[in-house]
C-alpha cells in the first residue's frame, strides 16, 4: 500500500500511527497539494492528502475512510469497535477531533496564503470558536486514559499535536484534564512519537 502524504499534516499523522498500531506497513510518497502536475489530483479528485493506494488498485480517501479500511484488512474491532455503541461514541469522537483539526489549518492557510490586510475578523473568530469549543468539550468529558485506543483517540492524539506544533501547545493550560489524557496516550504509544512533525 502507498501512502500519499505530507509530513506535517495531522490527517496523515492518524493513518501512519494507525498502521503501526495494527502492524501494517505503508510506502510513502510525498505529495504537493498546490501542484497541479502531481499526480495526487488523478488519484484523489479532491487534490487532497491523505489518498492511501491500495494494493487492489483502488484508491481510497479521506484519513476516516482509511483507518476503516486498515482495520478492516486487521480483521476488524481492533481500532473501529464492532459494539455499536462503542463505534458510534469513537466515529463521533473522531469527527470532532477531525472536525476542530479543519478549523485549525484553515485558521494557519489564512495566515499563510492571504496578507493580514485582507484577513476577514469573523471568519476568523467563527473558526477559532470552533477550535475552541471542540476543546472544550473534549476537556468535558476527559477521563484518564484506560489504554484504549480508537479511530477517535486517534484523531484527537493528532490534533492536539498538531496543534503543539502549529499553535505552540495553546490549548494545554486551561485543558488541564485533556493534557493529562494525551500526555498519557502518547506515553502508551511509541508509534505516536515516531511520526511527531518535524519544523
Amino acid at each position: 500500500m502507498l501512502l500519499r502524504f505530507s509530513a506535517t499534516s495531522p490527517f496523515v499523522r492518524k493513518v501512519r500511527v494507525a498502521a503501526a498500531l495494527l502492524g501494517q506497513t505503508l510506502e510513502i510518497e510525498p505529495a504537493d497539494t498546490l501542484d497541479p502536475n502531481d499526480t495526487l489530483r488523478s488519484q484523489n479528485p479532491l487534490g487532497k492528502i491523505p489518498a492511501l493506494l491500495a494494493d487492489d488498485g483502488q484508491v481510497l480517501f479521506d484519513s476516516s475512510v482509511i483507518l476503516a479500511y486498515l482495520d478492516m484488512l486487521a480483521g476488524g474491532g481492533r481500532i473501529l469497535p464492532l459494539d455499536p455503541k462503542a463505534r458510534i461514541a469513537a466515529l463521533r469522537k473522531e469527527a470532532l477531533a477531525d472536525g476542530m483539526m479543519d478549523a485549525g489549518i484553515l485558521l494557519l492557510y489564512e495566515g499563510r496564503f492571504r496578507p493580514v490586510e485582507k484577513h476577514e475578523p469573523k471568519w476568523l473568530e467563527h473558526q477559532e470558536g470552533k477550535r475552541s469549543r471542540a476543546l472544550d468539550a473534549f476537556e468535558a468529558d476527559a477521563a484518564p486514559f484506560d489504554g484504549t485506543i480508537t479511530v477517535g483517540d486517534i484523531s484527537l492524539a493528532c490534533a492536539l499535536g498538531w496543534f503543539d506544533f502549529r499553535f505552540e501547545g495553546k490549548w494545554r493550560s486551561d485543558h488541564p484534564k485533556l493534557e493529562a489524557w494525551y500526555e498519557a496516550f502518547a506515553a502508551a504509544c511509541p508509534h505516536f512519537a515516531d511520526s511527531t512533525p518535524a519544523a
